[in-house]
């Protein structure tokens, strides 16, 4: 008999497809960059509705008040939790990909013997890269303090897949150097070869407007403040003629946006995750009675005060018998927010928002972001295979809008206080608002003003608690709120002023279709005085337990998972 050597027994499979067999031209890498998009899209990625339950902007979920059972509202959570588990695993999956797509760019860089199949070769590499940067940008600001595990490469045994965490700075650095490839490496556009927009993809403008903020977060104000005016000045973005445009389907992918996550329902094929199925699920006031998160009070209050430019003719309504009034709302607010008395606004396919949705058991504000409020009935939206209802509504991540307040707050700090309103006044005006300043100022003298001499203390204070939050509430990559109130060191005391304020109840009439007027029992939300001695309305409180709970060194940070201690023997190596 005649042996065989061992070797003769190990074959590769042929019917398998591996990484030495894939990676060999661009349109691996095509169909590879398909695939980083969507591990970036997946909402997991951004846990909205959880990150918002944790920041002061939403009273989190339960049937009604004061029953609340949500431990990231109640900063109960812990390493185990299911959003600080399943955001882990999201993001690593976007990084695994991500760096499968940059190993093989980088292998084939230099072979194809054409400049076009060159250039877009580099242009994958810069998406990949992206989108690693963006993922590393989301652990650093979210997880355990910014010390993360780096993976800068494609395990390729069962010991590369264990890591010790990197510090905060390395995982900065790394990041950084991803973006600013990206930045010097992306078009400001996106048409392809065929002379057809590719709208969506990451852009040069999205990796420096993330630079910025990387800055900003880290205190550096002065570099902050060159890459966010690099945003403003260099790559055509401009607000919107109407805020509403960047928060539903209308006007998708529009002028002001920055990076966007494109869904849609007609290319679902029965499969749930292909759209933003919880984000509209549960912040909407049309969807049922149970809710992820609803708008809190003392942010309910801010949206009902924001105050009108009645100089601009956009506040001016025709009543039924023709004659001209002002509009209850701002357009920010009405946009934004559904108010049950808010006459100005339709709401799901009803006249009037109060006539929209029940607003009641204490539930008195939804957001109108991220839902199909403003949809006929059949084109809403669609059943998912687990039963969830599916949204198409885009994810808006990144505006001009935000990039306006971010850099107005870098000359907060650099004690430009006519700049920071210049830029701060650009985005009221495009809501129609009362401008910040002196009777006769700034930019638009002629416009309204609240006659106010700012300076750098009620200035920031405006910023953070009236500017910030009516702008740019629910909004982002999830999170955004929560980096503000700790790299601003005032969390917990966030917390426990908000929990000091009393709030309660007030009915109204409202006329229906019918034209009939009904109650509408305690659908608005009032703020009262809490020395008042009549206050009998304990079911309003809200933040009662995060003011107690709330520890910085367990829940300024997501902390890293157990499913990655238990899994990772070399993590705190």
């Amino acid at each position: 008999m005649v042996g065989c050597k061992d070797d003769f027994l190990e074959q590769d499979n042929p019917n398998n497809i591996s990484p030495a067999t894939f990676w060999n031209d661009i349109q691996d890498l095509r169909y590879g960059i398909i695939a980083v998009y969507d591990a970036y899209s997946n909402p997991n990625n951004y846990r909205l509705v959880d990150e918002l339950a944790r920041s002061d902007y939403a009273w989190a979920n339960g049937y009604q008040r004061p029953n609340n059972t949500n431990i990231y509202y109640q900063q109960t959570f812990n390493e185990a939790s299911t959003a600080v588990v399943e955001k882990w695993s999201s993001l690593y999956t976007t990084i695994f990909r991500a760096n499968q797509v940059i190993a093989a760019a980088e292998k084939l860089a230099g072979t194809y013997g054409n400049e076009d199949s060159e250039q877009e070769n580099t242009e994958i590499l810069a998406q990949a890269r992206f989108l690693r940067g963006f993922a590393y940008f989301n652990l650093h600001n979210h997880y355990n303090g910014g010390s993360v595990p780096l993976w800068s490469e494609v395990p390729t045994s069962e010991t590369g897949y264990y890591k010790p965490v990197n510090t905060s700075e390395e995982i900065l650095t790394f990041y950084r150097d991803d973006l600013e490839y990206a930045a010097s490496n992306l078009p400001a556009t996106w048409v392809d070869g065929n002379n057809e927009s590719q709208v969506g993809r990451v852009t040069s403008g999205a990796a420096v407007a993330l630079l910025g903020q990387s800055y900003l977060y880290e205190g550096n104000f002065p570099t902050a403040a060159t890459y966010l005016k690099r945003v403003i000045d260099d790559y055509g973005y401009s607000l919107t003629p109407n805020i509403g445009s960047n928060f539903t389907t209308m006007d998708e992918l529009n002028e002001e946006s920055i990076l966007e996550i494109v869904y849609t329902l007609s290319r679902l094929d029965g499969k749930s995750s292909a759209s933003n199925a919880n984000i509209n699920q549960l912040l909407t006031g049309g969807s049922g009675t149970w809710f992820g998160g609803v708008v809190a009070n003392w942010l309910i209050q801010e949206y009902r005060n924001d105050p009108l430019d009645y100089s601009d003719n956009r506040n001016k309504i025709t009543l039924e018998d023709g004659t001209e009034a002002f509009r209850k709302y701002s357009l920010r607010t009405s946009w934004s927010v559904a108010i049950a008395d808010d006459d100005d606004m339709t709401y799901y396919g009803a006249p009037k928002t109060g006539l929209g949705a029940s607003f009641n058991v204490k539930m008195t504000c939804f957001w109108r972001k991220h839902t199909n409020w403003d949809l006929a009935g059949s084109e809403r939206e669609v059943e998912g295979t687990d039963g969830t209802t599916i949204s198409g509504v885009n994810e808006r991540l990144l505006r001009l809008g935000e990039i306006y307040l971010n850099y107005a707050e870098t000359q907060i700090e650099m004690g430009d206080i006519d700049e920071a309103l210049l830029y701060i006044n650009k985005v009221r005006r495009r809501s129609a608002l009362q401008l910040l300043g002196p009777v006769g100022s700034g930019e638009y003298p002629t416009n309204d003003h609240d006659n106010v001499s700012y300076n750098a203390t009620n200035l920031t204070e405006h910023l953070r608690h009236v500017e910030y939050p009516l702008e740019l509430s629910c909004e982002g990559p999830g999170g955004d709120r929560n980096i503000d109130l700790r790299r601003w060191g005032i969390k917990k005391q966030r917390f426990q002023e908000l929990a000091a304020r009393k709030y309660t109840g007030t009915s109204f009439q409202i006329e229906n279709e019918e034209g009939t007027l009904i109650w509408k029992w305690g659908a608005l939300c009032d703020e009262i005085d809490p020395a008042s001695p009549n206050d009998d309305t304990p079911d309003w409180d809200e933040f009662q337990e995060a003011a107690v709970n709330y520890n910085e060194s367990e829940h300024a940070y997501w902390p890293i998972p157990n499913s990655e201690v238990i899994a990772n023997p070399d993590l705190y190596k």
